[in-house]
């Protein structure tokens, strides 16, 4: 069982939701990621998303790509990304963490780092490091069989997005190479985009629910105590990105870590409460 997946069974035998931040590695500065996610945890973080920055972004908004292009000026790619969860492996052994990005990344990664025995350099590293998921949002669930299991043969998942637009044939591929849990992306549009549809959400989790047996996350649109409150009762885990990037992107180095534990803090009072 992998770290994700004994997370989630942890929370539904105590009747609790998951509460995932999303943060861009290296931002808004190089070194800070580390600190980042242990405030995030302190806060009641059940499992980190890190995103890898990447260049050309076709789900992302403004807010998160400027967080992107801000890492990327700053010498963060792969190597830099695996290297902050192992830093962070030194002291927390149990949050999960997934990787969120594009599949030039790995691909590069792939390439850069070949070795003779190794299937999977990206995969084998990623274990290493310490990752305990991977969301590729351009990777298809049709191409993936071998890749989820590599990942799976060390414990890792492979999670998928699904959209409002997702037809059950859709659904179906996703279910049968998904693992850990699924990230439903309640808006149409990019990150940041739009307003959340509460009710909305609420109808399609059931039909989600009738192809997907693994935990489900909603993201997109998600900004306060009170939206994240009202979208756990309907899903199994609640994902926060814009807001996070937005609250720390102009913070002063020693205020960054501080300011995303009080709102994360904020959040998990509203989810349990």
């Amino acid at each position: 069982m992998s770290r994700i997946q004994s997370t989630f069974a942890a929370l539904a035998a105590q009747g609790r939701k998951a509460l995932i931040p999303f943060v861009t590695a290296g931002f808004p500065y190089a070194d800070v990621t580390p600190e980042l996610m242990h405030a995030m945890v302190a806060a009641g973080a059940d499992v980190i998303e890190l995103g890898v920055p990447f260049s050309d972004p076709s789900a992302d908004g403004p807010v998160i790509q400027r967080s992107g292009d801000k890492a990327l000026a700053m010498g963060i790619g792969m190597v830099q990304v695996l290297e902050m969860v192992r830093q962070f492996r030194q002291t927390n052994h149990n949050t999960p963490v997934v990787l969120m990005g594009y599949a030039n990344p790995i691909e590069r990664y792939e390439q850069r780092h070949a070795a003779p025995g190794v299937d999977s350099p990206f995969v084998h590293d990623a274990a290493q490091s310490g990752v305990d998921g991977v969301l590729v949002v351009d990777y298809p669930p049709e191409e993936c069989v071998e890749f989820a299991a590599q990942l799976r043969a060390r414990n890792m998942d492979l999670i998928f997005l699904l959209a409002p637009t997702s037809t059950d044939e859709r659904m179906a591929q996703v279910a049968a190479v998904a693992s850990g849990y699924v990230y439903y992306v309640s808006l149409k549009g990019v990150t940041g985009a739009g307003t959340l549809d509460t009710d909305a959400v609420g109808a399609m989790l059931p039909r989600i629910r009738r192809h997907i047996q693994i935990p489900v996350g909603v993201g997109f649109g998600i900004r306060d105590g009170a939206t994240a409150a009202t979208i756990a009762k309907v899903a199994d885990a609640v994902v926060i990105g814009s807001k996070m990037i937005q609250l720390i992107e102009n913070a002063a180095r020693d205020t960054v870590a501080p300011t995303a534990q009080a709102f994360l803090a904020e959040v998990r009072r509203a989810m349990d409460a």
